[in-house]
């Protein structure tokens, strides 16, 4: 079997772009490569030369079918068969796991459901990397920690507050014990630029308002929220660095998401009245949020060079046309 493997990835390597400048193209192998992180992970990871091997639950939406290094497979990773498959087709050299069930209510209403997805399916896949002996990288969450405090370093100690953290925190956990190379980038409320349909904070503030439709946003949860494409640049830097453990990914403005909301109203010159302010006490939702999360991302400065953009950058860049 292990020899049936080295041919197939000499055959497979046929495929690569080749050496450049001391640095090796990979073969890259991403989990919920249709979501809106996903599908921004993709198209860096696609722009620096690597092969990308995108997979997701059902058919391809991604806008990359006509790059010649770019495949994608129909792969559900609750299934350790479907895994199996994908993973003995493609032999990936890296794999960066960002699909999961990321709506906290989904994950409080159907614990087993979320379960299955975010650890399961974690544990699923470093199976199949292990026999590979390949990188792994996990996308994570602001919510493995309490908001007690806020501006959290990657060595403080997680406390979930919710069933979406804990089972973030659990797969961090089994990514922590896999014995080859592993990093764990955690990131906070990530906005921007649709690719593949997926709504966030800001491109669900303007459908609303351009409907004329009031939105209530909540004024006493803190972050420091991520533009997308900074979290994907971010993500390739840990894998083109070879960089291990954790690393915390975010913008460095504090904010609430309804100072987000407000600034984006303001920005498309909708009716910044139709954006109603409410709080943890008076909007009732099945999970608990921290209140105060937000990142120290002095390590990733210093190790990976990451240098965010303003929030009034990345919600310009959100809404630029034909960008």
């Amino acid at each position: 079997m292990l020899l049936n493997q080295q041919v197939k990835r000499i055959l497979v390597s046929l495929n690569q772009p080749c050496k450049k400048q001391g640095f090796f193209y990979m073969r890259i192998l991403i989990t919920g490569a249709n979501g809106f992180v996903g599908c921004y992970v993709a198209k860096y990871l696609l722009g620096k030369g690597h092969n990308v091997v995108a997979t997701g639950k059902g058919g391809c939406r991604l806008p990359f079918s006509n790059n010649i290094h770019f495949s994608y497979y129909d792969m559900d990773f609750t299934d350790a068969g479907s895994v199996k498959t994908v993973f003995e087709e493609t032999l990936p050299e890296a794999i960066i796991h960002s699909g999961a069930i990321s709506k906290p209510d989904e994950c409080e209403l159907n614990k087993e459901n979320a379960w299955n997805i975010n650890v399961q399916g974690t544990i699923n896949l470093l199976a199949e990397a292990e026999k590979l002996n390949i990188r792994f990288l996990f996308v994570s969450t602001d919510f493995v920690f309490d908001g007690e405090r806020g501006m959290y370093t990657e060595e403080d100690i997680p406390k979930p507050v919710n069933y979406y953290g804990e089972t973030k925190l659990a797969a961090e956990k089994k990514v922590m014990a896999y014995s080859h190379l592993w990093a764990i980038v955690r990131t906070v409320l990530v906005y921007g630029k649709p690719l593949t349909g997926r709504d966030n904070l800001l491109t669900i503030v303007k459908r609303k308002l351009e409907k004329g439709e009031e939105y209530c946003v909540v004024s006493d949860q803190v972050r420091t929220p991520t533009y997308v494409e900074d979290l994907a640049q971010g993500i390739l830097s840990v894998i083109e660095e070879k960089a291990e453990g954790i690393f915390h990914i975010s913008g460095e403005e504090v904010t609430t998401p309804y100072e987000m909301a407000c600034k984006t109203a303001l920005m498309l010159g909708y009716d910044v009245s139709l954006i109603k302010e409410v709080t943890a006490e008076n909007f009732s939702q099945p999970a608990r949020r921290p209140l105060k999360t937000g990142f120290n991302i002095g390590k990733a400065k210093s190790v990976l060079g990451y240098h965010p953009v303003s929030f009034g950058e990345g919600l310009r860049k959100t809404f630029r046309e034909n960008d």
